[in-house]
């Protein structure tokens, strides 16, 4: 059956095991938190050096799942739970014996299959597992860009609820409306790293310090508080020329900084101010709602407006794919980063 992933790592605290585990899709985090999970606490340390095997998919001769469901089929030499993890599980070709196993499981063997890859749900082995009762099945799919600034505010959220619940000792963090967009900018959809950003932010802050801003951010990730996507943005709300060049320059000298990337949130802030343009009702949470921002931005909206009006960015969001298109070749054969970024800030804010 499918499952989410909070449920399953619920279920696995609290003891809650199932026979077979179907870890599938292209984003590795998930996957590797629950396998990682199962691995060290399903089992106690003198169990877990007869009782757990970990198999790799490039080791099983003629791509076959055969010996896995053998050894599942066998007994605990502790006579509790054995815990088998299959890891690059995508490799695998011939699945027969899985399918022959869901008919009759071992319910005392936790299988546990990681298939990093987005499997063929029309062949019936794929059908029949994630329709078995004894089965979770978690789907692990890659964030999309627009995902990420929400995943990072849900991650400070069940942070804190940890806290509350006792699992974690410490106090409540907040975070910067203007963090989550920065690092998701820096950081791209990468879960492992943005995990791994927001662990040292959590880690490195002072003593007595709750809030994660962008100086934070800068000390502990390198991500320029001073020179990032949400200063450019705010740069041309206020018509600040001078600034806007400064971290367009700073862009196109730093590898950190792909002109191709940065375009992507200008685009969508420019794409929903035609919005806002248009919207009968400009209250804070209709806003909010309908353009899919935190409310803290529409202010950022409302300032802009006065700025640039429909017309005006009509043709904004007509530049940025011009110079999106000219980035990828296309009636561009020799203008470099540095050129396109001064040519688009000019047309915007003139």
């Amino acid at each position: 059956m499918l499952a989410k992933f909070n449920d399953i790592m619920r279920d696995l605290r609290a003891g809650t095991y199932v026979p077979v585990y179907l870890l599938c899709g292209e984003e590795p985090y998930y996957i590797d938190q629950v396998s990682d999970f199962i691995a060290s606490n399903a089992l106690d340390d003198m169990a877990r050096e007869f009782d757990r095997q970990i198999i790799y998919g490039r080791d099983l001769q003629g791509a076959d799942i055969s010996p896995v469901i053998s050894a599942a089929r066998g007994f605990a030499m502790m006579g509790g739970r054995k815990v088998i993890i299959v890891r690059e599980a995508q490799v695998v070709k011939k699945w027969d014996a899985l399918a022959a196993y869901l008919d009759n499981l071992m319910p005392q063997t936790v299988l546990v299959i990681c298939y990093k890859a987005k499997p063929d749900k029309r062949q019936g082995i794929w059908k029949k597992a994630a329709e078995h009762p004894q089965t979770v099945w978690l789907q692990s799919d890659k964030l999309r860009d627009y995902e990420v600034e929400k995943w990072i505010l849900n991650y400070i959220q069940e942070y804190n609820n940890a806290l509350r619940s006792g699992e974690r000792e410490g106090e409540n963090l907040t975070i910067d409306p203007r963090v989550a967009p920065l690092l998701a900018d820096h950081l791209g959809t990468d879960l492992s790293a943005i995990v791994g950003a927001l662990q040292k932010l959590i880690d490195g802050r002072p003593e007595g310090v709750n809030v994660i801003d962008a100086a934070l951010v800068e000390r502990n990730v390198g991500i320029s508080k001073d020179y990032n996507i949400i200063e450019l943005q705010a740069a041309l709300i206020r018509g600040d020329v001078l600034k806007a060049n400064r971290i367009t320059q700073y862009f196109a000298s730093s590898k950190d900084h792909p002109m191709i990337r940065e375009l992507a949130p200008l685009f969508t802030f420019f794409s929903n101010l035609l919005m806002y343009h248009y919207m009968p009702d400009k209250s804070q949470a209709v806003v909010a709602r309908e353009l899919g921002i935190n409310p803290y931005f529409v202010k950022d909206y409302a300032t802009a407006a006065k700025r640039f009006p429909a017309g005006k960015t009509f043709l904004i969001v007509g530049y940025l794919r011009e110079t999106d298109a000219r980035l990828k070749g296309i009636n561009n054969p020799s203008a470099k980063d540095a050129d396109l970024w001064k040519e688009l800030i000019y047309r915007i804010l003139h």
